[in-house]
């Protein structure tokens, strides 16, 4: 018996040593590829796998002491060969994982989301996102399901579930179906794009971006710093307006109301010298129309183009503003005003 433990004590410690030092190989190799340039890993991938690759080893090394014998009792023997099979399933999925998210590294570096026309990166960026979504949730699950396959009880147990699941099943499938159209949603939304990184949209009255798209939700920044957090399925059953799904330029317009006696040409000829003096119109589109009569004033609408919304917000704040102070500058007289007409006849017959 002193000599069993004794025999499994210099095994352990020869294992600890052994372990030290492939891992020390491994970290150094890594680090060195991580070092060349050539080559797809990046510097620091040596680091973030430093965990799963120990697990790997570890687990690794575990099944040889398994193999050899190594373990005198059959209950030690049979823990320890499960939590290795679980350790090498789980690391290997930590590994594939973190090796996707490289790859999709090492593909979005010729995109920049901050050029000013980033149509096409914004394209790349959210398929890359919404497609990483659904490769780590698969291999989640299928590292879940391998794993407690590996353990015949277990396994056992869930054949015996499944197989008497009946009624159960289709109340669970009944329940889970939002969930799983919002998970198809996420995917619909990777492959059609209705909606990309950083489009401009309105969504229940909200202006702003989107910041974030996940397998099962969407992050809208609101343009006073609020967030949204709006189901995946709302861009997919509901209307909402994406100001950039083709382009970033858009038309901006003012409203400006007037006394019938305003010259029309002279505002005209004032918001084409304010849009040559400011950088915010982008040289388009510059249009002023008379586009609704009332008994009391006149609807003057401004039409002009700037570069995307952020920008065509302040050419409209800019244009009411300087409009408003050349109108009551210039003609003040003509701001819109009630008429009372008085019956001189009838006001004297009064008297």
């Amino acid at each position: 018996m002193m000599d069993l433990k004794m025999n499994t004590t210099t095994y352990i410690i020869c294992g600890i040593l052994v372990l030290v030092l492939l891992f020390s190989i491994s970290f150094y190799i890594l680090k060195r590829l991580g070092k060349d340039p050539r080559n797809i890993l990046p510097v620091n991938f040596a680091h973030k796998i430093r965990i799963p690759l120990l697990i790997f080893l570890a687990s690794l090394l575990v099944k040889v002491a398994i193999l050899g014998d190594i373990f005198g009792y059959e209950t030690t023997k049979e823990i320890f060969g499960h939590s290795s099979t679980i350790g090498i399933i789980f690391s290997l999925a930590w590994l594939l994982i973190l090796l996707f998210k490289v790859v999709k590294k090492r593909m979005l570096r010729k995109y920049d989301l901050e050029t000013e026309n980033n149509l096409k990166a914004r394209k790349v960026y959210t398929q890359y996102m919404i497609l990483e979504n659904i490769v780590i949730f698969i291999i989640v699950i299928l590292a879940l399901g391998i794993s407690l396959m590996s353990i015949e009880s277990i396994r056992s147990i869930g054949v015996s579930v499944l197989t008497s699941a009946g009624i159960a099943g289709i109340i669970i499938g009944l329940a889970a179906q939002k969930a799983i159209g919002t998970l198809l949603a996420g995917i619909q939304i990777a492959i059609t794009q209705p909606i990309r990184l950083d489009d401009v949209v309105i969504v229940e009255g909200e202006w702003g971006w989107i910041e974030e798209i996940n397998l099962t939700y969407v992050i809208v920044r609101v343009w006073d710093k609020r967030r949204l957090v709006v189901p995946t399925t709302y861009f997919i059953e509901k209307t909402f307006q994406n100001w950039t799904r083709t382009s970033a330029d858009i038309l901006g317009t003012v409203f400006i109301y007037t006394d019938y006696a305003l010259p029309v040409d002279s505002i005209r000829k004032e918001q084409t010298r304010l849009l040559n003096s400011t950088d915010l119109w982008d040289g388009k589109v510059n249009v002023l129309q008379v586009t609704n009569t009332t008994e009391r004033t006149v609807e003057l609408r401004v039409l002009v183009s700037a570069k995307d919304s952020p920008t065509a917000w302040d050419l409209r704040v800019f244009l009411r503003e300087k409009l408003l102070d050349f109108i009551q500058r210039e003609y003040p007289q003509h701001l819109p005003k009630t008429r009372i007409m008085v019956n001189d006849k009838a006001a004297n017959d009064h008297s």
